[in-house]
Protein backbone atom coordinates (compact mmCIF):
# COMPACT_ATOMS: atom_id res chain seq x y z
CA UNK A 1 0.00 0.00 0.00
CA UNK A 2 1.01 3.54 -0.89
CA UNK A 3 -0.12 6.40 1.03
CA UNK A 4 0.99 10.03 0.16
CA UNK A 5 0.90 12.23 3.45
CA UNK A 6 1.80 15.76 4.14
CA UNK A 7 2.18 17.62 7.42
CA UNK A 8 3.12 20.79 8.47
CA UNK A 9 3.41 21.26 12.20
CA UNK A 10 4.54 18.86 15.17
CA UNK A 11 1.10 18.28 16.20
CA UNK A 12 0.45 16.88 12.65
CA UNK A 13 3.63 14.48 12.56
CA UNK A 14 2.42 13.02 16.01
CA UNK A 15 -1.47 12.40 14.00
CA UNK A 16 0.62 11.00 10.97
CA UNK A 17 3.20 8.87 13.15
CA UNK A 18 -0.10 7.53 14.92
CA UNK A 19 -2.19 6.93 11.80
CA UNK A 20 0.84 5.30 9.63
CA UNK A 21 1.15 2.74 13.28
CA UNK A 22 -2.78 2.05 12.65
CA UNK A 23 -2.19 1.85 8.87
CA UNK A 24 0.64 -0.84 8.88
CA UNK A 25 -1.25 -2.81 11.82
CA UNK A 26 -3.62 -3.62 9.14
CA UNK A 27 -1.61 -3.80 6.29
CA UNK A 28 2.06 -4.70 7.18
CA UNK A 29 4.88 -2.80 5.85
CA UNK A 30 3.48 0.67 3.75
CA UNK A 31 5.18 3.14 1.69
CA UNK A 32 4.86 6.33 2.72
CA UNK A 33 5.33 9.60 0.75
CA UNK A 34 5.43 13.57 0.95
CA UNK A 35 5.95 15.73 3.85
CA UNK A 36 6.81 15.20 7.51
CA UNK A 37 8.69 15.35 11.13
CA UNK A 38 10.95 13.08 12.71
CA UNK A 39 7.77 10.60 14.31
CA UNK A 40 6.96 10.16 10.75
CA UNK A 41 10.09 9.75 9.49
CA UNK A 42 10.72 7.24 12.15
CA UNK A 43 7.48 5.46 10.76
CA UNK A 44 9.54 5.09 7.35
CA UNK A 45 8.10 8.19 5.59
CA UNK A 46 10.24 9.68 2.82
CA UNK A 47 10.31 13.32 3.41
CA UNK A 48 10.67 15.50 0.51
CA UNK A 49 10.61 19.08 3.07
CA UNK A 50 11.51 19.37 6.22
CA UNK A 51 8.40 19.52 7.95
CA UNK A 52 8.29 23.44 8.96
CA UNK A 53 8.40 24.19 5.67
CA UNK A 54 4.85 24.85 5.36
CA UNK A 55 4.68 26.09 9.42
CA UNK A 56 3.96 30.15 8.32
CA UNK A 57 1.32 31.86 10.55
CA UNK A 58 0.08 35.45 9.70
CA UNK A 59 -1.26 37.19 6.70
CA UNK A 60 1.91 39.00 5.74
CA UNK A 61 4.70 36.23 6.59
CA UNK A 62 2.08 33.82 4.09
CA UNK A 63 2.38 36.79 1.65
CA UNK A 64 5.93 36.98 1.65
CA UNK A 65 6.27 33.05 1.28
CA UNK A 66 3.44 32.63 -0.98
CA UNK A 67 5.75 31.91 -4.28
CA UNK A 68 7.85 29.47 -2.31
CA UNK A 69 4.56 27.59 -0.99
CA UNK A 70 3.05 27.26 -4.59
CA UNK A 71 6.62 25.88 -5.73
CA UNK A 72 6.54 23.16 -3.15
CA UNK A 73 2.77 22.60 -3.85
CA UNK A 74 3.58 22.41 -7.19
CA UNK A 75 6.64 19.59 -6.58
CA UNK A 76 4.23 17.62 -4.69
CA UNK A 77 1.67 17.27 -7.23
CA UNK A 78 3.93 16.28 -9.62
CA UNK A 79 5.92 13.99 -7.50
CA UNK A 80 2.61 12.17 -6.21
CA UNK A 81 1.30 11.80 -10.10
CA UNK A 82 4.14 10.12 -10.54
CA UNK A 83 3.87 8.05 -7.94
CA UNK A 84 0.28 7.51 -7.76
CA UNK A 85 -0.19 6.33 -3.87
CA UNK A 86 -3.56 4.76 -3.10
CA UNK A 87 -4.35 7.64 -1.28
CA UNK A 88 -3.16 11.02 -0.38
CA UNK A 89 -3.99 12.36 3.27
CA UNK A 90 -3.22 15.74 4.26
CA UNK A 91 -3.15 16.96 8.29
CA UNK A 92 -4.20 19.80 9.28
CA UNK A 93 -2.36 22.98 7.36
CA UNK A 94 -5.87 23.22 5.21
CA UNK A 95 -4.57 26.69 3.43
CA UNK A 96 -1.62 24.04 2.23
CA UNK A 97 -3.33 20.88 2.27
CA UNK A 98 -6.59 21.44 0.73
CA UNK A 99 -5.45 22.66 -2.20
CA UNK A 100 -3.27 19.62 -3.03
CA UNK A 101 -5.66 17.33 -2.24
CA UNK A 102 -7.51 19.54 -5.18
CA UNK A 103 -5.66 18.95 -7.40
CA UNK A 104 -4.55 15.17 -7.01
CA UNK A 105 -8.61 14.52 -6.13
CA UNK A 106 -9.07 15.85 -10.12
CA UNK A 107 -6.18 13.59 -11.42
CA UNK A 108 -7.89 10.50 -10.24
CA UNK A 109 -6.05 9.76 -6.61
CA UNK A 110 -8.23 9.65 -3.95
CA UNK A 111 -8.04 11.77 -0.91
CA UNK A 112 -8.70 12.43 2.83
CA UNK A 113 -7.80 15.24 5.13
CA UNK A 114 -7.57 14.55 9.12
CA UNK A 115 -8.52 17.63 11.25
CA UNK A 116 -11.15 19.82 10.36
CA UNK A 117 -10.38 23.58 9.72
CA UNK A 118 -12.48 25.91 11.89
CA UNK A 119 -14.65 26.14 8.94
CA UNK A 120 -18.09 26.11 10.82
CA UNK A 121 -17.24 29.13 12.45
CA UNK A 122 -16.00 31.25 9.82
CA UNK A 123 -15.01 30.83 5.98
CA UNK A 124 -17.86 28.48 5.95
CA UNK A 125 -17.92 28.86 1.80
CA UNK A 126 -14.24 26.78 2.35
CA UNK A 127 -16.74 23.68 2.67
CA UNK A 128 -17.44 23.68 -0.99
CA UNK A 129 -13.92 23.60 -2.27
CA UNK A 130 -13.36 21.13 0.37
CA UNK A 131 -16.36 19.06 -0.77
CA UNK A 132 -14.68 18.98 -3.92
CA UNK A 133 -11.10 17.93 -2.69
CA UNK A 134 -11.41 14.97 -0.50
CA UNK A 135 -13.10 11.21 -0.05
CA UNK A 136 -13.22 11.37 3.42
CA UNK A 137 -13.14 14.32 5.94
CA UNK A 138 -11.69 13.13 9.46
CA UNK A 139 -12.81 15.18 12.53
CA UNK A 140 -11.15 15.49 15.64
CA UNK A 141 -15.19 16.39 17.22
CA UNK A 142 -18.59 15.32 17.31
CA UNK A 143 -20.18 19.06 15.76
CA UNK A 144 -17.67 19.15 13.18
CA UNK A 145 -18.95 15.88 11.23
CA UNK A 146 -22.55 17.00 11.77
CA UNK A 147 -21.62 20.39 10.33
CA UNK A 148 -20.10 18.00 7.24
CA UNK A 149 -22.84 15.95 7.13
CA UNK A 150 -25.32 18.92 6.87
CA UNK A 151 -23.12 20.18 3.56
CA UNK A 152 -23.36 16.54 2.11
CA UNK A 153 -19.28 15.94 2.41
CA UNK A 154 -18.50 12.69 3.43
CA UNK A 155 -17.01 12.51 7.16
CA UNK A 156 -15.76 10.06 9.90
CA UNK A 157 -15.76 11.32 13.64
CA UNK A 158 -12.95 9.86 14.67
CA UNK A 159 -12.79 11.26 18.20
CA UNK A 160 -9.68 13.22 19.40
CA UNK A 161 -6.34 11.96 20.17
CA UNK A 162 -5.36 14.03 22.53
CA UNK A 163 -8.82 12.23 25.10
CA UNK A 164 -6.76 8.86 23.90
CA UNK A 165 -3.40 10.29 25.57
CA UNK A 166 -5.19 11.72 28.76
CA UNK A 167 -6.29 9.29 30.94
CA UNK A 168 -9.43 9.29 32.42
CA UNK A 169 -8.62 9.22 36.51
CA UNK A 170 -5.81 11.87 37.49
CA UNK A 171 -4.25 12.59 40.93
CA UNK A 172 -4.68 16.22 41.99
CA UNK A 173 -2.25 16.00 44.96
CA UNK A 174 0.63 13.60 43.25
CA UNK A 175 0.48 16.75 41.00
CA UNK A 176 0.79 19.09 43.33
CA UNK A 177 3.69 17.11 45.24
CA UNK A 178 5.24 16.68 42.02
CA UNK A 179 5.16 20.55 41.23
CA UNK A 180 6.32 20.98 44.55
CA UNK A 181 3.05 22.89 45.63
CA UNK A 182 1.27 22.80 49.22
CA UNK A 183 -1.18 20.00 49.00
CA UNK A 184 -4.19 21.67 50.69
CA UNK A 185 -4.02 25.57 49.45
CA UNK A 186 -6.56 26.49 46.72
CA UNK A 187 -4.66 26.60 43.58
CA UNK A 188 -5.23 28.57 40.32
CA UNK A 189 -3.09 27.66 37.33
CA UNK A 190 -2.57 30.39 34.86
CA UNK A 191 -2.06 29.64 30.85
CA UNK A 192 -1.89 32.91 29.34
CA UNK A 193 -0.48 32.04 26.13
CA UNK A 194 2.43 30.32 24.53
CA UNK A 195 3.76 33.58 22.23
CA UNK A 196 5.60 36.32 23.46
CA UNK A 197 2.83 38.84 22.32
CA UNK A 198 0.08 36.99 24.01
CA UNK A 199 2.22 37.15 27.61
CA UNK A 200 2.93 40.72 27.45
CA UNK A 201 -1.06 40.97 26.16
CA UNK A 202 -2.67 38.85 28.40
CA UNK A 203 -0.19 38.20 31.28
CA UNK A 204 -0.61 40.96 33.33
CA UNK A 205 -4.41 41.35 33.17
CA UNK A 206 -4.06 37.20 34.18
CA UNK A 207 -1.81 38.45 37.38
CA UNK A 208 -4.14 41.45 37.99
CA UNK A 209 -6.72 39.28 38.54
CA UNK A 210 -5.05 36.42 40.30
CA UNK A 211 -3.97 38.79 42.78
CA UNK A 212 -7.92 40.36 43.43
CA UNK A 213 -8.83 36.32 43.49
CA UNK A 214 -6.29 35.77 46.47
CA UNK A 215 -7.60 39.05 47.89
CA UNK A 216 -10.92 37.50 48.24
CA UNK A 217 -10.17 34.23 49.43
CA UNK A 218 -7.65 35.11 51.44
CA UNK A 219 -4.76 32.33 50.56
CA UNK A 220 -4.19 31.07 47.56
CA UNK A 221 -1.79 29.72 45.31
CA UNK A 222 -0.76 29.73 41.48
CA UNK A 223 1.15 28.00 38.97
CA UNK A 224 2.05 29.29 35.51
CA UNK A 225 3.60 26.78 32.68
CA UNK A 226 5.66 28.33 30.32
CA UNK A 227 5.67 26.99 27.10
CA UNK A 228 9.68 27.62 26.95
CA UNK A 229 12.62 29.34 28.89
CA UNK A 230 12.21 32.77 26.96
CA UNK A 231 8.38 32.37 28.02
CA UNK A 232 9.29 31.58 31.84
CA UNK A 233 11.64 34.30 31.57
CA UNK A 234 8.94 37.13 30.48
CA UNK A 235 6.65 35.74 32.90
CA UNK A 236 9.12 36.08 35.80
CA UNK A 237 9.75 39.66 34.94
CA UNK A 238 6.36 40.15 34.99
CA UNK A 239 5.65 38.81 38.60
CA UNK A 240 7.87 41.05 39.60
CA UNK A 241 5.43 43.76 39.92
CA UNK A 242 2.90 41.84 41.83
CA UNK A 243 5.18 41.28 44.70
CA UNK A 244 1.89 39.84 46.65
CA UNK A 245 1.87 36.73 44.69
CA UNK A 246 5.74 36.16 44.01
CA UNK A 247 5.99 33.98 47.84
CA UNK A 248 2.93 31.66 46.48
CA UNK A 249 3.48 31.36 42.89
CA UNK A 250 5.69 28.61 40.57
CA UNK A 251 6.40 29.18 37.34
CA UNK A 252 7.72 26.03 35.48
CA UNK A 253 8.73 25.30 31.99
CA UNK A 254 6.50 23.26 30.19
CA UNK A 255 4.13 20.28 32.49
CA UNK A 256 1.40 22.31 31.58
CA UNK A 257 -0.82 19.41 31.81
CA UNK A 258 0.66 18.67 35.36
CA UNK A 259 -0.22 22.23 36.27
CA UNK A 260 -3.76 21.63 34.94
CA UNK A 261 -4.27 18.71 37.19
CA UNK A 262 -3.21 20.06 40.32
CA UNK A 263 -5.24 22.97 40.02
CA UNK A 264 -8.63 23.86 41.27
CA UNK A 265 -9.50 25.69 38.06
CA UNK A 266 -7.52 27.21 35.47
CA UNK A 267 -7.33 30.84 33.62
CA UNK A 268 -7.04 30.38 30.15
CA UNK A 269 -6.79 32.02 26.67
CA UNK A 270 -9.12 29.99 23.92
CA UNK A 271 -7.53 27.12 21.77
CA UNK A 272 -6.30 23.26 22.66
CA UNK A 273 -5.91 24.58 26.09
CA UNK A 274 -9.07 24.50 26.82
CA UNK A 275 -9.38 21.05 25.53
CA UNK A 276 -6.99 19.91 27.42
CA UNK A 277 -8.32 21.75 30.39
CA UNK A 278 -11.72 19.95 29.90
CA UNK A 279 -9.71 16.46 29.17
CA UNK A 280 -8.16 16.86 33.05
CA UNK A 281 -11.60 17.38 34.02
CA UNK A 282 -10.67 20.62 35.46
CA UNK A 283 -13.03 23.94 36.16
CA UNK A 284 -11.59 27.12 34.28
CA UNK A 285 -12.32 30.24 32.53
CA UNK A 286 -11.62 31.70 29.26
CA UNK A 287 -10.76 35.32 28.87
CA UNK A 288 -9.05 36.41 25.86
CA UNK A 289 -8.15 39.79 24.14
CA UNK A 290 -7.00 40.76 20.80
CA UNK A 291 -6.08 44.00 18.72
CA UNK A 292 -9.21 45.96 17.79
CA UNK A 293 -8.67 45.78 14.02
CA UNK A 294 -8.67 41.92 14.45
CA UNK A 295 -11.97 41.84 17.13
CA UNK A 296 -13.37 44.16 14.40
CA UNK A 297 -12.91 41.59 11.86
CA UNK A 298 -13.41 38.83 14.16
CA UNK A 299 -17.30 39.70 14.97
CA UNK A 300 -17.93 39.63 10.57
CA UNK A 301 -16.74 36.55 9.93
CA UNK A 302 -16.97 34.22 13.18
CA UNK A 303 -20.01 32.45 13.02
CA UNK A 304 -20.32 30.70 15.95
CA UNK A 305 -21.97 31.28 19.15
CA UNK A 306 -19.02 29.96 21.04
CA UNK A 307 -15.33 30.11 20.93
CA UNK A 308 -14.80 27.53 23.93
CA UNK A 309 -13.95 23.99 22.47
CA UNK A 310 -15.52 22.82 25.94
CA UNK A 311 -19.05 24.45 24.90
CA UNK A 312 -18.33 23.69 21.47
CA UNK A 313 -18.46 19.71 22.20
CA UNK A 314 -21.11 20.38 25.00
CA UNK A 315 -23.49 22.67 22.82
CA UNK A 316 -24.05 24.59 25.79
CA UNK A 317 -22.40 27.01 28.01
CA UNK A 318 -20.39 24.97 30.55
CA UNK A 319 -17.65 27.25 31.08
CA UNK A 320 -17.87 30.99 31.19
CA UNK A 321 -15.93 32.82 28.18
CA UNK A 322 -14.95 36.41 28.37
CA UNK A 323 -13.94 38.30 24.91
CA UNK A 324 -12.43 41.42 24.80
CA UNK A 325 -13.78 44.39 26.61
CA UNK A 326 -16.08 41.77 29.21
CA UNK A 327 -11.82 39.95 29.50
CA UNK A 328 -11.43 42.63 32.61
CA UNK A 329 -10.27 41.86 36.09
CA UNK A 330 -13.10 42.31 37.78
CA UNK A 331 -14.76 40.28 35.71
CA UNK A 332 -12.18 37.45 35.36
CA UNK A 333 -12.47 37.45 39.44
CA UNK A 334 -16.26 37.32 39.28
CA UNK A 335 -16.16 34.21 37.46
CA UNK A 336 -13.16 32.32 38.84
CA UNK A 337 -14.25 32.78 42.34
CA UNK A 338 -17.54 30.49 42.29
CA UNK A 339 -14.82 27.56 41.29
CA UNK A 340 -13.42 27.54 45.14
CA UNK A 341 -16.25 28.89 46.84
CA UNK A 342 -18.84 26.31 45.39
CA UNK A 343 -16.79 23.13 45.49
CA UNK A 344 -20.47 21.09 44.87
CA UNK A 345 -20.67 23.32 41.59
CA UNK A 346 -17.12 22.31 40.54
CA UNK A 347 -17.02 18.57 41.29
CA UNK A 348 -20.37 18.40 39.48
CA UNK A 349 -18.67 19.94 36.55
CA UNK A 350 -15.46 17.95 36.87
CA UNK A 351 -17.89 15.03 36.79
CA UNK A 352 -19.33 16.50 33.22
CA UNK A 353 -15.76 16.77 31.26
CA UNK A 354 -14.95 12.98 32.71
CA UNK A 355 -18.84 12.14 30.56
CA UNK A 356 -16.94 14.34 28.09
CA UNK A 357 -13.77 13.27 27.98
CA UNK A 358 -14.63 9.42 27.55
CA UNK A 359 -17.01 10.37 24.38
CA UNK A 360 -13.98 11.45 22.93
CA UNK A 361 -11.93 8.84 23.53
CA UNK A 362 -12.58 6.71 20.45
CA UNK A 363 -8.75 5.33 19.49
CA UNK A 364 -8.50 7.90 16.91
CA UNK A 365 -5.75 6.40 15.11
CA UNK A 366 -7.36 3.31 14.49
CA UNK A 367 -10.64 4.69 13.51
CA UNK A 368 -8.73 7.09 11.12
CA UNK A 369 -7.19 4.49 9.67
CA UNK A 370 -10.35 2.29 9.10
CA UNK A 371 -12.32 5.56 7.56
CA UNK A 372 -8.61 5.62 5.57
CA UNK A 373 -9.10 1.79 4.46
CA UNK A 374 -12.81 2.02 3.17
CA UNK A 375 -11.88 4.85 1.05
CA UNK A 376 -8.89 2.61 -0.25
CA UNK A 377 -10.81 -0.47 -0.81
CA UNK A 378 -14.23 0.90 -1.15
CA UNK A 379 -13.77 4.49 -2.80
CA UNK A 380 -15.87 5.87 0.00
CA UNK A 381 -16.61 5.88 3.08
CA UNK A 382 -19.95 3.47 4.72
CA UNK A 383 -23.24 5.67 4.19
CA UNK A 384 -23.44 5.01 7.58
CA UNK A 385 -20.40 6.92 9.36
CA UNK A 386 -20.92 5.34 12.47
CA UNK A 387 -19.40 2.07 11.75
CA UNK A 388 -16.23 3.56 11.53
Amino acid sequence: MRVYLVAGELSGDNLGAGLIQALKRRYGEIECRGIGGPRMQAEGLVSLYPLETLSVMGFVEVLKHLPRLVKVRRHLKQDAIAWRPDIMIGIDSPDFTIGLERQLHDAGIRTAHYVSPSVWAWRQGRVKTIAKAVDAMLTFLPFEADFYLEHRVPVAYVGHPLADELPLTNDRPGARAALGLEPDLPTLALLPGSRGNEIRFQGERFLRAAAALRARLGTLQVVIPAASAERKLEIETLLQRFPELAADTRIVEGRAREAMVASDAVLLTSGTAALETMLCHRAMVVAYRMAPATWWLAQRLVKTRWIALPNLIAQETLVPELIQDAASEANIVAELAPWFEDVDRREALESRFAEMHAGLQRGASERAAKAVTAVVERGSLPSDTAEI
